[in-house]
């Protein structure tokens, strides 16, 4: 009864005309007199509530004395509500101002219900392509929408994740250690490179994502997931190779980079700050110039592949370092003239 009270109020009904429609189910006619008796509720407030009923044809009423009500077949009423909803959708739409805004800000959604339902209908929106970062239980639940979105031209790519055993996750240890506290699974959409959703589900934490259109966060997540589909391909063809000069996962690359096991520095490598190249390296290095704060010569170094894209500083920085020696010869052929 519950479940059939809560979808007759989720169809525009009050608590009491649901309650009353119901009676009126079950009873076939009854008098208002009579229902108020049966729900424990005053004559006057079922009375208004019929009343009500009566004017959206949901009930039949008598002509005579004591009235009779009569509910109307559940089939006229649900045909009868889904034409003025559909006529009131179709008059929105044409009439209701549209404007074109960008989601620049963060918004927050809460409850399973929620998240999953605003998934599926950002991936509905989907234009040109889908990149979804997905655990196997959340693949499952977004499998016949991901499969209705690709059957419509939308370019998808899931990327697997490590709780399937498979996918590139180098980082997987360090970001677990800063996590501890956090309970679920972690999934990552990002729509036409427009749209990025982030968040967690299951275990025993609530169901939780963020959703933006944010430019800073939407360019994040998609070097995320250019750099493991990049990263991936390079271990399927060469992953032999890889391994064996950068250790499993480029660990000796993390290692030195992320975990901060650096070995000892070179003299030459003192006091010197190394910009790599990633995408702007030379400009980044650029940009900081010299160090002259607490930095030993203050002399700022891209890495070895930037340098040689940049030849003409190369060669300017033999030329300091032959300087010395060309001073020596040259002092030493003063002295044999003398």
């Amino acid at each position: 009864m519950e479940n059939v009270l809560q979808h007759l109020k989720n169809l525009g009904f009050t608590d009491l005309e649901a309650k009353c429609l119901h009676v009126l189910a079950v009873s076939g006619t009854q008098t208002g007199y009579e229902i108020a008796k049966g729900l424990g509720v005053s004559r006057s407030n079922v009375y208004a509530a019929l009343q009500k009923l009566a004017e959206k044809g949901a009930v039949l009423t008598s002509h005579g004395e004591p009235t009779v009500y009569q509910s109307v077949p559940i089939e006229e009423i649900g045909e009868r509500m889904e034409a003025e909803l559909q006529a009131s959708i179709r008059y929105v739409k044409e009439h209701l101002p549209k404007q074109e805004t960008q989601m620049s800000e963060y918004f927050s959604l809460e409850g399973e219900t929620k998240v999953i339902e605003r998934i599926r209908s950002e991936l509905r929106k989907a234009h040109e392509e889908a990149f979804c970062d997905l655990s196997p239980e959340e693949a499952k639940l977004l499998r016949d929408d991901i499969r209705e979105v690709s059957a419509q031209g939308v370019r998808v790519i899931v990327m697997p994740t490590r709780d399937a055993g498979t996918g590139f996750y180098p980082f997987a240890r360090k970001r677990g250690e800063g996590l501890k506290g956090q309970q679920g699974r972690k999934f990552a959409i990002l729509i036409d490179r427009k749209l990025a959703i982030i968040g967690t589900r299951g275990v025993e934490d609530p169901t939780v994502a963020m959703i933006t259109e944010h430019p800073a966060m939407v360019e994040l997540l998609y070097n995320h997931f250019c750099s493991s589909v990049v990263l991936q391909e390079l271990q399927q063809d060469m992953g032999t190779k890889l391994e064996d000069k950068y250790g499993k996962n480029f660990k000796k690359i993390i290692q030195k980079q992320i975990d901060g096991k650096v070995p000892e520095p070179k003299k030459s490598d003192e006091g010197k700050v190394v910009a790599l190249k990633l995408h702007a390296g030379n400009e980044i290095a650029g940009e900081l110039g010299h160090l002259d704060e607490g930095v030993s010569g203050g002399e700022l170094l891209s890495d070895e592949s930037a340098r040689e894209d940049n030849p003409e500083k190369l060669e300017q920085g033999k030329s300091e370092q032959e300087k010395p020696e060309q001073r020596k010869s040259g002092q030493g052929k003063r002295k044999k003239k003398k």
